[in-house]
């Protein structure tokens, strides 16, 4: 006969009770408040392995991004009109019209143009963002001055900042080529300067040098940066309040409103430097002259020159359209993952 003996940790007081459930412990689970049965089977939930963890966060990235890759490609195409584009066509610019271009011209299929290099991107990218986060969040809470404080409101939001923005930094900077490789598919219409991923990085070695495959590293490290800090300690902050609320609330629904409303916090802060980044890994493709001679701050100048406030701003609607529902799928993705997987080791 199979025994099984799981050890779970319940907090009262300030201090940890073990808490033995095999077959006879899930009436003893069951006897606990509802807030602290949650709490433990959350607790339960998380403890997975790492290949699992980040099997769930590739997943949860790749799988946000294909469903939003039309809203992707539209604003990739809003963000770089300033580059090559008169003001009389920037003013007639809109996303029915730039959609119902691309599907005239390029056919519907055109919308996930590049989408191939965005899975290939997001899969390592979002494994890298999500298992740092969790490391870095466990190293930050093991600091002596952060852990005698761990039940404080500002601590948590410290920690959840710089663990999110340290991932961002790492699974950024890991991944960078690919990201620049999908930006350049993303971006062209009709003439097909680069016939895929590896003709494109073969290309770019070739006529740029290696450092052509980190063009807007610097723009993209600042911006995201900040991004994921704001992104994760929004939808931490978020989630932990409404569980203390309604701890009743469905999970699945919980991750996807908060996920979206992190997503719509994080692009509000930082959509210029992404806007800025864009343009960055977009000069010299194809053959074309360079726009932007200075650098990143030079770049923000001339934009802003050119084109106003607004220009550091061109494709956020299509942005908002996009991260809305793509980060609310992404969380929801990764924590429903996460749950069946460590039901899955469990029986195992």
């Amino acid at each position: 006969m199979q025994t099984e003996a799981r050890v779970g940790v319940v907090v009262e007081g300030g201090g940890q009770r073990a808490l033995h459930t095999g077959h006879g412990g899930v009436a003893v689970a069951q006897s606990l408040p509802q807030p602290q049965r949650k709490s433990l089977q959350q607790q339960h939930q998380s403890q997975i392995g790492t290949v699992s963890q980040l099997l769930a966060g590739g997943v949860a990235g790749a799988l946000a991004k294909t469903c939003t890759a039309p809203l992707a490609r539209l604003t990739i195409l809003f963000q770089i009109q300033g580059m090559h584009s008169d003001a009389a066509t920037m003013r007639k610019a809109s996303i029915w019209r730039e959609a119902s271009r691309i599907a005239g011209e390029e056919g519907f299929r055109a919308f996930w143009k590049g989408n191939l290099v965005t899975i290939a991107h997001r899969l390592p990218y979002s494994s890298v963002n999500f298992y740092a986060y969790e490391q870095y969040k466990r190293i930050l809470q093991t600091v002596p001055g952060l852990k005698n404080s761990r039940d404080n409101m500002s601590t948590d939001i410290c920690v959840h900042f710089v663990g999110g923005g340290l991932a961002g930094i790492t699974a950024a900077t890991a991944t960078y080529p690919l990201d620049l490789v999908r930006t350049r598919l993303a971006a062209q219409t009709n003439v097909l300067y680069y016939r895929g991923i590896w003709h494109a990085l073969q290309t770019i070695t070739r006529d740029e040098g290696i450092f052509g495959l980190y063009k807007g590293l610097g723009a993209t490290l600042l911006g995201v940066g900040p991004s994921i800090a704001i992104s994760f300690t929004v939808y931490e902050t978020l989630r932990s309040y409404w569980q203390s609320q309604r701890p009743d609330d469905s999970t699945v629904l919980l991750s996807l409103a908060c996920g979206s409303l992190s997503g719509i916090a994080s692009s509000t802060a930082t959509f210029p430097l992404d806007l800025v980044r864009r343009r960055k890994q977009l000069e010299g493709a194809g053959g074309r002259a360079r726009v932007y001679t200075t650098g990143l701050f030079g770049t923000f100048k001339h934009i802003f020159r050119t084109e106003g406030l607004r220009g550091l701003y061109r494709g956020i609607l299509p942005e908002y359209y996009k991260v809305v529902p793509g980060v609310g799928i992404c969380f929801m993705t990764y924590e429903t993952l996460k749950m069946l997987l460590a039901d899955v080791s469990a029986t195992i």
